[in-house]
């Protein structure tokens, strides 16, 4: 018999967006991407770290479908990728909707409460 959780133990995707989203250099990042395209010693310019590592946030970004790199001869350029910010965007959107709903489904019980008092 096969464990459907093993199976299915990868996690979906929108776990290693939130999670690359997390860190605030990699926000940082995907706000200058924002911008335009950029290689790697322009995205690392503002940070005080060692190339090595600003390289894994980057790595953290890409694999994660946030950001795209291409290479041309030695320079390594990244992109922005929008499509997983449109899964976070539809999931944060979903969990607003069903708080708004409860909310007011909420403030109509007290309105009830309020009349019987009076």
């Amino acid at each position: 018999m096969i464990d459907l959780q093993i199976v299915n133990s990868s996690p979906p995707p929108i776990d290693g967006i939130f999670r690359a989203l997390a860190d605030p250099t990699r926000r940082r990042v995907v706000e200058r991407l924002n911008r335009s395209p950029a290689s790697v010693s322009e995205l690392a310019e503002p940070f005080g770290m060692a190339l090595p590592s600003f390289i894994e946030h980057l790595k953290v970004l890409e694999g994660c479908g946030l950001v795209r790199s291409q290479k041309a001869g030695r320079i390594r350029t990244y992109q922005l990728a929008p499509e997983p910010l449109k899964l976070a965007e539809n999931w944060l959107s979903e969990q607003r909707t069903l708080w708004e709903r409860r909310l007011d489904q909420f403030d109509a019980y007290v309105l009830t409460l309020k009349e019987k008092e009076t």
